[in-house]
């Protein structure tokens, strides 16, 4: 059986039409392969016609205030994707006058593009014979030839890099990456895969060994961190708050949030008051209530966020205070957004 005729027979069938399907613009492709890292593609469109509408070309985006990236990427996650995004835009733009490099080699040079995405924009804007290998190629790779090598191992990574270059089309490029994809998001799905109308099941090793459940093979995850986070939402008599900015190389970077109180445990009120004064240096509040009697556990890759929001009512001005009614424009976590979504006050 031809692995990749099947694969390309397929996908002229079956494929979706998405609107970055439309384009070989190396920009295009490469805005909507960084948004759909981590990033499923129903959730993904929305963003990207945002992106475009807003960004039309490489030096719109280069010229953009970060702000202005943030809050359009917001709800996206992983927001180093977004901060790469606007620093590789800028690169682009100033050293490459706006045009895209048109290797393999020079695309990866660039920040936040690595193996995969340099060889889809190589691929499918240049024609160029490099194999993509993501989440799905893997999975189908894994499947069909019955490899059992952890696909996060290094060993695991250059083997599957190595065998998806050996059975790729090379003269038809494009569709063929694009098509095994799209197979793997489609057919060979992770859970319930439609094996009884696979074209490729006559041939594949899982569904031969009755292993389908058992590959791909992935190296266990690190254990999750628990945090408890407590939102300090200060209110004045003129219905103002207060919003900082995350610096540091955590988790949203350079994204707004209200003043924060991390503990190791949940907390009451008490402890609240006693820690009020590393925050601000008004007089003490007329009140301070729980705005989320439900616990909000916000769970990402690596830990979860236990998540309360304190409001700390004052009767004088906040200095440098914000309007409630103008906190929608500020790029913050999705957390807070939801937060903000609610609050009435």
């Amino acid at each position: 059986m031809n692995f990749s005729r099947i694969i390309l027979e397929w996908y002229h069938v079956n494929k979706r039409l998405l609107p970055w399907r439309k384009t070989h613009d190396p920009y295009l492709i490469w805005l909507s392969e960084i948004m759909l890292q981590q990033t499923r593609v129903a959730q993904g469109i929305p963003y990207y016609l945002k992106f475009v509408e807003a960004f039309p070309k490489v030096q719109d985006l280069a010229g953009a205030p970060e702000e202005q990236v943030l809050k359009l990427w917001q709800g996206l996650g992983y927001y180093s994707r977004a901060r790469n995004l606007h620093a590789t835009a800028k690169i682009i733009s100033e050293k490459y006058n706006g045009r895209f490099p048109n290797t393999y080699k020079e695309l990866l040079k660039l920040k936040g593009i690595g193996d995969y995405t340099a060889s889809a924009i190589a691929s499918i804007c240049f024609n160029l014979p490099e194999a993509v290998v993501d989440g799905n190629v893997y999975r189908v790779l894994a499947r069909y030839y019955g490899v059992d090598l952890p696909i996060n191992s290094s060993e695991g990574i250059l083997y599957f890099k190595e065998l998806a270059k050996k059975v790729m089309d090379v003269t038809n490029i494009r569709d063929y990456n694009q098509g095994i994809m799209e197979f793997g998001a489609l057919q060979c799905t992770p859970k319930s895969p439609e094996c009884g109308i696979c074209p490729l099941r006559e041939s594949c090793v899982a569904f031969a060994t009755n292993n389908i459940d058992g590959l791909p093979v992935k190296i266990k995850k690190n254990k999750v961190r628990n945090r408890y986070f407590n939102y300090l939402v200060l209110v004045d008599e003129n219905k103002q708050t207060l919003l900082q900015q995350r610096k540091g190389s955590g988790i949203w970077q350079n994204l707004y949030q209200f003043p924060l109180l991390e503990t190791e445990k949940y907390i009451e009120q008490a402890e609240v008051a006693q820690n009020l004064g590393e925050y601000i240096t008004l007089e003490e509040p007329s009140e301070i209530y729980l705005y989320n009697e439900n616990k909000i556990v916000h769970k990402l890759s690596h830990q979860h966020l236990h998540t309360r929001f304190w409001i700390i009512t004052f009767d004088s001005n906040l200095e440098n205070g914000i309007q409630i009614a103008e906190l929608h424009k500020y790029p913050v976590p999705v957390l807070i957004a939801d937060f903000i979504k609610t609050f009435k006050i």
